[in-house]
């Protein structure tokens, strides 16, 4: 049914009073106007909402019905006002956010525009060194909310995607393979790669990729650190797969350069993730309401701005 919620109030208020009169005075619209929401809403339902006696009106049996159900849409509506009413005015309050090292380079930065419209919240940050011990981090109940790659299947967790999360692979400047127009995956055989240790979110998509195109890397290099590993490749001890925000700044000033790969950049998202027994504080959802509506526009600008492309999530 293409029923609005303004024509739920219109069919509430005139099974309130039995009056469509009565029911155009409280909703300060001319009669008509609410005769001709009964009928567009009685249209939609497919049934007669109402039982007309002169210029009286009752419920039907299908109208009784329908109240009750219009009365919980329109109760849920005001549900959701309050709450983002209670978002904005957040004053005070504490939360503290976990992430992987990844996402260090772009969360402090949305921290901060968060923290322009909300002064009075205090923000911990909990940073792993991987996605394993951020999982573990949010098991044991020490973060508010996670801001990770793929969501953890062995918690009961509520994870939504808030931007999208490119990687590709990455090569000093004046690598052979940069003069390549497009580098097939069985080219990169050949080469020395540094790697992020077993247990990194970047790792395992770094394999998959591999084992999807049946490529056996040699890994030279296991490295913790996305600094580490950017400070190698520019040094020139082989090849990297690493998220493209981490390497914004090095692409910019043209010490790491995008390898051409065909299949990359390797798509994936950026979630915001909470235990699901767990309430948020309101400022942890004001928060998770934050990234979720402004995460995504916050990056693109940014990939812009570095020239690193950066693909709009799905609809």
């Amino acid at each position: 049914m293409n029923v609005t919620f303004r024509q739920l109030r219109v069919f509430v208020e005139v099974a309130r009073g039995n009056s469509v009169a009565r029911a155009a005075e409280v909703l300060h619209l001319t009669p008509p106007a609410v005769s001709m929401q009964i009928k567009e809403v009685e249209s939609q339902v497919g049934l007669p909402l109402f039982d007309r006696h002169g210029r009286s009106v009752s419920l039907s049996l299908a109208g009784e019905y329908f109240l009750v159900h219009a009365k919980k849409l329109l109760a849920a509506l005001k549900e959701a006002d309050d709450a983002m009413q209670r978002l904005k005015r957040v004053e005070r309050g504490a939360l503290t956010i976990g992430m992987v090292t990844t996402a260090k380079y772009f969360v402090p930065h949305l921290l901060a525009l968060f923290h322009q419209e909300h002064p009075g919240v205090e923000v911990r940050l909990r940073i792993a060194i991987n996605r394993e011990q951020l999982v573990a981090l949010l098991n044991a109940g020490d973060v508010d909310l996670a801001v990770m790659g793929r969501p953890p299947r062995e918690l009961a967790t509520r994870s939504e995607a808030f931007a999208t999360h490119p990687l590709a692979f990455v090569a000093p400047a004046g690598h052979p393979l940069l003069e390549q127009a497009e580098v097939p995956p069985q080219a990169l055989a050949g080469q020395t790669f540094i790697a992020r240790e077993v247990g990194s979110g970047t790792r395992a998509v770094m394999e998959a990729f591999f084992a999807q195109h049946r490529v056996e890397a040699h890994l030279a290099m296991e490295l913790p650190s996305n600094e580490t590993i950017k400070q190698a490749v520019i040094a020139g001890l082989g090849l990297a797969f690493v998220s493209l925000h981490t390497v914004a700044l090095e692409m910019q000033h043209g010490l790491l350069k995008r390898l051409p790969v065909a299949g990359t950049p390797v798509l994936r998202t950026w979630n915001v993730v909470h235990l699901g027994s767990r309430v948020l504080s309101p400022a942890a959802e004001a928060f998770r309401y934050f990234l979720i509506e402004r995460g995504e526009a916050f990056l693109t600008r940014r990939a812009n701005e570095a020239g690193v492309a950066q693909t709009a999530l799905p609809e």
